[in-house]
């Protein structure tokens, strides 16, 4: 099938919102066409020809006279539409080619000896007496944000970070973000990109326990996480190149794990050591208390535990393991309680998002290892990422490179 660029591009964004009609939750932003939208929610439903329609694309895109970046991208895009489509329609997929054709990365059970070494320092870290679990406990409950100062403290330490990120990465003067209080959400926190470089945050009031970091939570989801994101995206890639696949995010694609290990890693580029010590600077302005260098020591220690949120979809998707012995698992190595296990378990079982934990896995590991390779600053690698529609293959291909120059130094 041989289409126009602009033809292809209209058909990929249709797929897009075809799938977003069954799977609530799939589109993640969209400031497109709205006659586009209108059409896609007016069509009958047919899951049986999604497929068909991702693979008809993908075969189009050679000569279809799009660049070789933009095919590249979209070969990966339509790559995991058409994984999602099939499983729509029913074909089983193993759960590991779930995740390489929908991520872009091959995926396997972490270190369990890597972990204890962590909880071990963990331990080293946290003072007072009695085990761990009871320790880690204490320290969440003296640093807990109250949820009716949630949005103050959100606020002070966004905005705050907004003058440092505008300073560095050139943002739209008309950019914005809102912040709105939810209650019982499945997540902490959920940025909705608007378009016209505007977001709206929403965050978990029942999660306090979980904010410690607030930090973390707020360089996330605004600056430089997914808003800013979005907003250099929108500006460069789609306003100036006039690349209109960009007016549309979609979950479970290689542009999520990129997105997600961007705005894990997105603070800690831009700040560098110290982080803990400035949030806690921020936070006292507006009558909070946090032991932000312990806060931040700790964080490093709980990165190296990410990997057994994956263990645990694979266990369950690919091992066959119960969800009892998945909670078991979790409590264990991520030193949660077994509510919090459970809530995690609904989720790797929830049809959608059951490998989305891959996405801050294996981003994580992969932004983390670029920023640190090259020889420009991490805060000027992380703006290519958050400029560029990079991939999955392209930075783990640089960090082949850099280790084969390594081996023969």
């Amino acid at each position: 099938m041989s289409l126009h660029p602009e033809l292809l591009i209209r058909h990929y964004l249709l797929l897009g919102l075809r799938l977003g009609r069954y799977i609530d939750g799939f589109v993640d932003c969209w400031f497109g066409d709205p006659e586009l939208a209108a059409r896609a929610a007016a069509e009958p439903l047919l899951p049986s020809a999604l497929a068909a329609q991702a693979s008809g694309l993908l075969a189009g895109l050679v000569d279809s006279g799009l660049t070789e970046p933009r095919q590249r991208f979209l070969a990966a895009q339509l790559t995991a539409l058409g994984c999602t489509a099939k499983r729509l329609a029913g074909e089983p997929v193993p759960f590991k080619a779930e995740v390489a054709d929908c991520f872009g990365v091959d995926i396997d059970l972490g270190d369990t000896g890597g972990y204890a070494a962590a909880h071990d320092a963990i331990a080293g870290l946290l003072p007072g007496r009695g085990d761990l679990a009871s320790r880690l406990e204490t320290f969440r409950e003296r640093n807990k944000v109250p949820a009716a100062q949630l949005r103050t403290a959100v606020q002070a330490v966004s905005g705050r970070l907004r003058g440092l990120v505008r300073a560095e990465f050139d943002l739209p003067a008309a950019e914005q973000v809102e912040f709105e209080m939810v209650a019982e959400a499945p997540w902490n926190a959920f940025n909705r990109y608007l378009g016209g470089f505007r977001s709206v945050v929403s965050l978990n009031t029942a999660a306090g326990r979980d904010l410690a970091a607030l930090p973390l939570l707020a360089s996330h989801e605004s600056y430089p996480g997914h808003h800013t994101e979005h907003c250099l995206k929108e500006a460069l890639l789609v306003n100036e190149r006039g690349q209109g696949e960009h007016v549309i995010s979609l979950v479970n694609t290689p542009q999520c794990v990129l997105s997600e290990g961007a705005a894990e890693l997105g603070l800690s580029a831009l700040l560098g050591p110290g982080w803990g010590a400035w949030t806690e600077s921020v936070l006292a302005e507006v009558g909070l208390s946090l032991e932000g260098e312990l806060m931040e020591r700790l964080h490093g220690q709980f990165s190296r535990l990410l990997p057994a949120r994956q263990d645990a979809a694979l266990l369950m998707h690919d091992c066959g393991a119960g969800p009892d012995e998945v909670v078991s698992y979790l409590c264990r190595w991520l030193l949660i309680s077994e509510a919090r296990a459970h809530h995690m378990v609904n989720f790797l079982a929830d049809p959608l998002w059951r490998a989305y934990t891959t996405t801050y896995v294996e981003g994580a590991r992969l932004v983390r290892g670029w920023l640190a390779a090259g020889p420009e600053p991490p805060i000027t690698r992380l703006r290519t990422i958050l400029r560029e529609p990079l991939l999955p293959a392209q930075l783990q291909a640089d960090l082949s490179a850099a280790a084969r120059c390594d081996s023969r130094d």
